[in-house]
């Protein structure tokens, strides 16, 4: 949970004794040391530990690459991170049952060397690329937030200082229905089955006709409690922040009614709009939180006497369909923005991808004719890899005994 792309996260750090630290002693974290996830969902995370780090242990789940001075770690820890190679982790050297690398799978790794110097020019160019990235991804992080002041603003000018008569929505209303309580199956009803809505089918803003339960095979509700397309749907019973949630049935489902905890308004065609939006506005929300009863924080309940109670302003119908049309266009802007701040950022992964595949092929820095060339830097990695001959290495033992 610890290893991450881009950097080593502290949150969730477990304390060690020193009795459990000397324990721990074979797998003593150094700075710089590369740590690759080697188990489980996170597999193939990469990072470097940082200096703070130095001194700490790993666990089963974490590897240490700890290099000889021939190869850059920074280096090497964007080669492990690149999509050829976190390809080669996630779809090659796994099992099906449990996902794990070994300790000889990472040391038969075939990792690219070029002279040490272009090591450097690669990092460096990756450094800053990813900086720009990480700038780019702050900005685009931003925009959800942007949405939702543009909304709150949108709701504040549609409803806010409204210099019109008000009326309690049970003089709006002609009408409120539910359905029945059921023991139902928990999933939802097949294309021959017929099936009732959950409170999450209201609660996110968009009726969800998946959000249902599928009701017993010898029991057929009564017509009037079916779904249908133009319903205002609102719930009765659910949290605090949540109770009250109400949406428009835009597209008719397929056999689904009310549950006991999901209520239909039933008003005229010209008004739903205007209360849907309103219920969901800053004083349409502060009046269903003070009107809703309860002692539990898990579980409000907002009565049918209750939702009569609420006021809201009510200009002329001309007035209302203006307003909503301004506010709607409000909403639909910031979904567009937050929609195009999606896919700027899908882009922007992608474009990582596509540096680390380019850096790794050579592509990504120029190469230096006055380099010292690959061929001698791996000469000198497989002369410190040879064991000593038999005969000098006990030369060597004999030497130390006299």
């Amino acid at each position: 949970m610890n290893v991450h792309f881009g950097g080593l996260k502290q949150d969730g750090l477990a304390y060690l004794n020193d009795a459990q630290a000397r324990a721990l002693v074979g797998v003593t974290v150094q700075s710089h040391d590369v740590l690759l996830n080697i188990t489980g969902a996170s597999i193939g995370r990469v990072c470097l530990a940082p200096d703070v780090m130095s001194g700490a242990r790993v666990n089963q789940h974490v590897c240490i690459i700890r290099l000889d001075g021939e190869l850059l770690p920074s280096y090497v820890e964007r080669f492990l991170a690149s999509p050829e190679m976190q390809k080669w982790i996630l779809e090659e050297n796994y099992g099906f049952t449990r996902q794990a690398l070994t300790k000889r799978m990472i040391e038969q790794l075939v990792i690219p060397v070029p002279p040490m110097a272009e090591q450097r020019r690669i990092v460096a160019k990756l450094d800053a690329l990813f900086a720009r990235l990480a700038r780019a991804r702050a900005e685009l992080d931003r925009i959800p937030k942007l949405g939702r002041l543009l909304r709150r603003q949108a709701l504040a000018a549609c409803f806010e200082d409204r210099d019109c008569d008000r009326q309690e929505l049970g003089s709006l209303l002609r009408g409120i229905e539910a359905g029945k309580n059921m023991r139902c199956e928990e999933r939802p009803p097949t294309d021959v089955e017929l099936g009732v809505v959950k409170v999450s089918a209201v609660t996110w803003g968009r009726f969800d006709p998946n959000e249902s339960k599928t009701l017993p095979h010898d029991y057929t509700p009564p017509e009037k409690a079916r779904i249908r397309s133009g319903d205002l749907l609102i719930s009765r019973a659910n949290t605090l922040e949540l109770v009250g949630a109400v949406v428009l049935v835009e597209e008719e489902p397929r056999g689904l009614y009310l549950s006991d905890k999901i209520l239909r308004l039933v008003l005229d065609q010209d008004a739903k709009r205007w209360v849907l939006w309103f219920l969901r506005s800053p004083e349409g929300r502060h009046q269903i939180e003070s009107l809703a009863t309860g002692n539990q924080l898990s579980m409000r309940n907002i009565s049918q006497d209750a939702l009569r109670r609420i006021q809201l302003p009510f200009p002329p119908s001309e007035v209302r369909q203006g307003l909503v049309a301004r506010l709607e266009a409000s909403f639909a802007r910031a979904d567009r923005l937050e929609a195009e701040a999606a896919r700027a950022r899908s882009l922007l992964d992608r474009l990582e991808a596509a540096i680390l595949t380019k850096a790794f092929k050579g592509e990504l820095v120029p190469q230096d004719l006055n380099d010292e060339p690959a061929s001698v830097l791996l000469e000198r990695i497989r002369a410190q890899r040879v064991p000593a001959a038999p005969m000098e290495k006990a030369k060597r033992q004999a030497k130390s005994k006299a």
